[in-house]
C-alpha cells in the first residue's frame, strides 16, 4: 500500500512539475516568430485537443497553459450581449446612411475599446470560456440588401457594392487597430456569401446567381474587405450556392476565398450551418462527412459546437487527413496570438484599455454624433422644419414615440441610458411646452393594450409587489441563488446580459410569486410574453402552459371574486439567445383615431412617431402579422393603422412631422403627398431620440443620405426569392422609386460648380474629375457629394448607373469648397456575362452631386455631369473571374 501511494504521489508531482515547465515551449516565447510558436503549439496537441480547439467554445489545455476561449462574440453596432453596460451606436442601417467613413472608423474603434477593456476583465476574472467577452467579433455583415423586405437588412450597410465595400473597410480598419504586431480586436466579414434572405428558408435555400451578378454585385465587399482591409475572418453563410453549401463551396471557399483573394485568415461557420449539411440541404450523408468537407473547404471554426466533434473519428477512419486539421487549428491559433493571447501583459499595449472606457464621454459624444449624421429628411414642404422651441403644446404621437426597443435595433448591447424621441422632445423644449403624449395605435392593429401601473394590486407576505427567485439552471431546481421583490413582471435580457446579480446569462429559471386580490368582482388581463417558455398556476391551478418554446404574445383573462385572495406563480425558464418574461396587467383598447385627433386639435403642432420596430424584422423571428412573416416583410408599405391615423392628424389642419423608425425602406405614397415634413431616424441607438429633437428643433442639420431604395409599393419589387439583379436596387431598377438611393435633404442648399474632367482619357489609366461645392443657404451644413458613372455606349451587363465615389464635407452659409475625385481603372471596369472583369471604351458619363443624376425631387442639389470617351492605349487586359492582370505590350 506504501509502494502504491508512492507511486501515486511521484506521479502527481510530475504531473505538477510538467505543468509548470510548460512556459519553457517555444510556443511561449514571444522573441520568437509568430509562425514557429504556432507551430510548435500545435505540434504538442492530441488530435481530441486539435478537434476540440475547432468548436467555437474552445476548451482550456491545461498541460500547456492555454487558456479556454469562446470565439462567437457580437459587435455590430457597439459591444452586444455583454453582461456590462456599454455604448450603443445606432444600428448598422443608420451608420450607413451617414455615408462617412472616418465616423464609422472611429465607431469601431471606439467599440473594440469598450471590447478590450470587457475582455481584459474576463481574463482577470478566469472567464475567457464565457461567450460574448471574447475578442473575435462576428461583425461586419456586408450582404448587400438586395430587396427591402429582408428583415436583417438592417444589419448591412445598403443596397451598393462600392458603398458597403468602402464603410465595411472603415470598420474593420477601426475594429483591428494599427498596431504593426497586434490585433484590438478581430472582426469578421459575413454572411459569405449570397446571402439576403427570406429569413424562414435560410436554412434549405439554394441560390443560382449568374456569373454576372455574383462578381458584379455579391462579391466586391468581400473582396475589398479580404484585400485590402486585410480581416480577420469570414464567416460562411446558411444557404447553398449552386447546389453547393456555403461552408463547403468548391467556388466560394477554395477557388475564389484561399486561392485568388490569398486568404489567411479563418473562417468560422454561421451557427449551426454545418448541421444543415445533413439535416436541411441533404448534400452530405452524416455529421463526419459534412465537418470533414466542410473543414477540406477552409471552414475552421464550427459555430454550434456539436458536429465537428466528429472529426476525430473521421480522421481514424480516413475521411480527412490529421494534416488538413492541422491547417485550420494553426489558422485559428494565429488569430490568438495575434490578439496578444500568449504574450506578456506588458508587451500588448491593448491590455491596459481600462474597464472605465466603457460608455466614456467621447463614446457617448461619438454615438449622438453618428445618430445625428444617420437622420435623412424625405420632405420639408414650405421649410416647416425645423420647429421653434417657443411652441407651447406639442402633440408627440405614435407607436414608435416612446419606445426604447426600437432605437436598439438588434445585435445591440444595452447602455445605461436610452433616449427615445419622446424623451428628446421634452429634453428639448423644456418645462414652457406641454407635451401631449399618447401611443395612440401598435404597430400594424387597430387594438392596442395599454398597461396599468398599480403598485399596490400585488403583494407578497405583507409586502407590495412580487417574490422573483432565479436559479442557475433551466428547471427551478435547488435553492435560489438570488431573490428580490419587483414591481412588475416585465424583463427583456439581451443576449448575454445576466438577469439579476450571480445568475448565469444563459439556461436560467426563475418563479415569480405574490398575491392579489379585487373589490368588486371583474376580469382582468393580463399581456404574456416567455422566451423560452413559461407556464402560470393561480391558486396552485395550471391556467396557462407554453413550457416549451412559443415566444407569441398572448392575452390572459381571469375572472376574480369579489374577497378571493388569490395566489399567482409564474415559472420561467431560459436556453439559449436572449431572455424575455412579460406578464403586465392592463385593458384592451381598440383604436378610436377620430377621438385622438379630437384630442390634439388644439396644439401647435404634431409630430407622429412611427415606422416598424426590430420587434417585427429581424433574424427568423416567431413573426406572422399582417405585412411581416419570421422575421422579414410581407409588405414594404406603411401599415395601414398608421396611414389611417396620419390622415386623422392631418385633417386636423395643424402642422404635422412624420418621424419614422426603422431597419428598411418603407412606401409612403399617400404620406408624400399630404404630410409636409417627413423624416426617417432607423434605428438610432442610445442617443436617437436626442438627435431627432436635434434635427426637428434646429440645432443639427439633417445630412443623411439613403443607402437603400424607397420604392413607391410592393409592385415594384420582384420576387423576394429572386437572386437576380435585373429590377432590384438602383443600379438595375427602371422604374421611378419614391426616394431614390442617395437621396436626402438639408435646412440649407448647395450649388455645384461645372465639372472639371477631362474629354478624353487612355484606357488603363486613372481619370481625375473635380468640382466646387458652395453652400448657399442660410444654415451652416454639411452635404454628402456623389460621383456616379454610367456607360452609354454599353448594351447588356451594365448597371444602369453605379456608385464610384463620396465625400461627406460641411461648409458653413457662403463657403465654398473644391472636391476631387480619382476613378481608378478597377473602379471604371464592368463584369461580363461571364464573371469576368474588363475595362470597357468609349462614353463613360460621370456625374458629381448631390444625389443620383435626373433625380427631380424639391431640394436635391442639381448634378454635373460629363462625359469621357475611353480609347484603347497598348495595353492588353487578360481577365479571369475576380481578377484583373495588366501586361505592356
Amino acid at each position: 500500500m506504501k509502494k502504491i501511494r508512492f507511486l501515486v504521489a511521484l506521479m502527481f508531482c510530475s504531473t505538477l512539475l510538467q505543468a509548470q515547465d510548460y512556459k519553457k515551449y517555444p510556443m511561449w516565447n514571444a522573441h520568437l516568430p509568430m509562425e514557429k510558436r504556432v507551430n510548435d503549439l500545435v505540434s504538442r496537441l492530441t488530435l481530441e485537443e486539435k478537434v476540440a480547439q475547432m468548436l467555437n467554445a474552445a476548451p482550456a489545455v491545461p498541460r500547456l497553459g492555454i487558456p479556454a476561449y469562446e470565439w462567437w462574440n457580437e459587435i455590430l453596432h457597439g459591444v452586444a450581449r455583454t453582461p456590462y453596460k456599454t455604448t450603443v451606436f445606432p444600428q448598422a442601417i443608420g451608420m450607413a446612411a451617414t455615408w462617412d467613413t472616418t465616423s464609422l472608423k472611429l465607431m469601431a474603434q471606439y467599440s473594440a475599446m469598450e471590447g478590450r477593456a470587457i475582455n481584459n476583465k474576463a481574463v482577470a476574472d478566469g472567464k475567457t470560456k464565457d461567450r460574448y467577452l471574447g475578442l473575435t467579433y462576428w461583425t461586419p455583415n456586408i450582404n448587400i440588401f438586395r430587396d427591402p423586405r429582408w428583415g436583417r437588412g438592417q444589419e448591412t450597410y445598403g443596397e451598393d457594392p462600392f458603398l458597403t465595400a468602402k464603410l465595411g473597410a472603415s470598420f474593420v480598419r477601426g475594429l483591428q487597430g494599427n498596431d504593426p504586431k497586434y490585433l484590438l480586436a478581430a472582426a469578421c466579414a459575413k454572411h459569405y456569401a449570397v446571402h439576403s434572405g427570406p429569413e424562414p428558408t435560410r436554412h434549405v435555400d439554394n441560390i443560382n446567381p449568374s456569373d454576372h451578378d455574383l462578381w458584379d454585385t455579391y462579391l466586391p465587399a468581400f473582396r475589398e474587405l479580404v484585400v485590402n482591409a486585410k480581416v480577420a475572418g469570414v464567416m460562411c453563410a446558411y444557404n447553398a450556392l449552386n447546389s453547393q453549401p456555403c461552408c463547403a463551396n468548391d467556388l466560394l471557399m477554395n477557388n475564389i476565398l484561399r486561392n485568388q483573394w490569398k486568404f489567411t485568415g479563418y473562417v468560422t461557420s454561421d451557427c449551426w450551418a454545418i448541421d444543415d449539411f445533413v439535416k436541411n440541404h441533404k448534400t452530405h450523408k452524416n455529421r463526419a462527412e459534412a465537418s470533414a468537407d466542410a473543414v477540406m473547404h477552409g471552414t475552421d471554426v464550427e459555430c454550434g459546437t456539436s458536429v465537428y466533434k466528429t472529426l476525430v473519428d473521421a480522421v481514424k477512419t480516413g475521411l480527412i487527413d490529421e494534416k488538413q486539421i492541422d491547417v485550420s487549428v494553426k489558422r485559428l491559433f494565429t488569430i490568438r496570438y495575434r490578439l496578444g493571447m500568449f504574450d506578456p501583459a506588458e508587451n500588448v499595449k491593448y491590455t491596459k484599455v481600462p474597464f472605465s472606457s466603457l460608455e466614456s464621454p467621447e463614446h457617448k459624444a461619438h454615438a449622438l454624433k453618428m445618430a445625428q449624421q444617420s437622420i435623412v429628411l424625405l420632405k420639408n414642404e414650405n421649410q416647416l422644419l425645423p420647429l421653434s422651441k417657443s411652441l407651447k403644446r406639442i402633440a408627440v404621437i405614435g407607436p414608435n414615440a416612446d419606445s426604447r426597443t426600437a432605437m436598439l435595433g438588434n445585435y445591440n448591447g444595452v447602455p445605461s441610458r436610452i433616449v427615445s424621441v419622446l424623451d428628446g422632445i421634452r429634453d428639448k423644449v423644456g418645462a414652457h411646452t406641454e407635451i401631449v403624449y399618447e401611443p395612440a395605435v401598435n404597430y400594424v392593429g387597430e387594438t392596442l393594450f395599454m398597461p396599468e401601473n398599480d403598485p399596490s394590486f400585488y403583494s407578497y407576505k405583507n409586502q407590495h409587489g412580487i417574490l422573483a427567485a432565479y436559479f442557475n439552471n433551466d428547471k427551478l431546481e435547488g435553492a435560489p441563488v438570488y431573490e428580490t421583490m419587483v414591481a412588475d413582471i416585465n424583463f427583456v435580457y439581451p443576449e448575454g446580459q445576466i438577469p439579476a446579480p450571480g445568475v448565469q446569462a444563459r439556461h436560467f429559471s426563475a418563479r415569480f410569486t405574490t398575491n392579489f386580490s379585487v373589490k368588486e368582482d371583474e376580469t382582468i388581463s393580463w399581456q404574456m410574453e416567455g422566451d423560452d417558455g413559461y407556464r402560470l398556476f393561480i391558486n396552485d391551478s395550471l391556467v396557462v402552459n407554453h413550457w416549451n418554446y412559443d415566444p407569441v404574445k398572448r392575452i390572459f383573462k381571469w375572472k376574480a371574486r369579489k374577497g378571493v385572495d388569490y395566489k399567482m406563480v409564474l415559472e420561467y425558464w431560459q436556453n439559449e439567445d436572449g431572455a424575455l418574461i412579460r406578464m403586465q396587467k392592463g385593458s384592451i383598447q381598440k383604436a378610436d383615431l377620430p377621438a385622438v385627433a379630437k384630442r390634439v386639435a388644439d396644439v401647435d403642432a404634431i409630430v407622429f412617431v412611427g415606422g416598424i420596430s426590430p420587434e417585427l424584422e429581424g433574424e427568423q423571428m416567431p413573426v406572422n402579422v399582417e405585412g411581416f412573416d419570421g422575421g422579414d416583410r410581407s409588405s414594404i408599405m406603411l401599415p395601414a393603422i398608421q396611414t389611417a391615423l396620419l390622415k386623422e392628424l392631418k385633417a386636423t389642419g395643424k402642422p404635422v412631422v412624420m418621424v419614422m423608425l426603422t431597419g428598411s425602406a418603407i412606401a409612403l405614397p399617400w404620406e408624400q403627398q399630404n404630410i409636409p415634413a417627413i423624416v426617417n431616424a432607423w434605428y438610432g441607438g442610445q442617443s436617437g431620440g436626442t438627435a431627432v429633437a436635434d434635427v426637428l428643433f434646429g440645432d443639427y442639420n439633417p445630412a443623411g443620405r439613403l443607402p437603400v431604395t424607397f420604392y413607391k409599393s410592393d409592385a415594384d419589387l420582384p420576387g423576394f426569392k429572386d437572386y437576380n439583379m435585373q429590377g432590384h436596387t438602383y443600379r438595375y431598377f427602371k422604374g421611378d422609386a419614391l426616394y431614390p438611393f442617395g437621396y436626402g435633404l438639408s435646412y440649407s442648399t448647395f450649388k455645384y460648380a461645372s465639372l472639371n474632367a477631362p474629354t478624353e482619357a487612355k484606357k488603363g489609366k486613372s481619370i481625375t474629375v473635380s468640382t466646387s461645392v458652395t453652400n448657399t443657404g442660410a444654415y451652416d451644413g454639411e452635404e454628402v457629394v456623389q460621383l456616379y458613372v454610367s456607360y452609354p455606349d454599353v448594351k447588356e451587363q451594365a448597371p444602369i448607373r453605379a456608385l464610384k465615389g463620396f465625400q461627406r464635407i460641411f461648409l458653413k452659409k457662403g463657403q465654398t469648397k473644391l472636391v476631387q475625385f480619382e476613378l481608378t481603372p478597377e473602379q471604371l471596369m464592368l463584369v461580363n456575362e461571364y464573371g469576368q472583369s474588363y475595362l470597357p471604351t468609349g462614353k463613360v458619363q460621370i456625374s458629381v452631386g448631390g444625389g443620383q443624376p435626373g433625380v427631380t425631387l424639391d431640394g436635391v442639389a442639381q448634378v454635373s455631369k460629363s462625359t469621357v470617351l475611353i480609347k484603347e492605349q497598348t495595353v492588353k487586359v487578360q481577365v479571369s473571374k475576380g481578377a484583373m492582370v495588366i501586361k505592356k505590350q
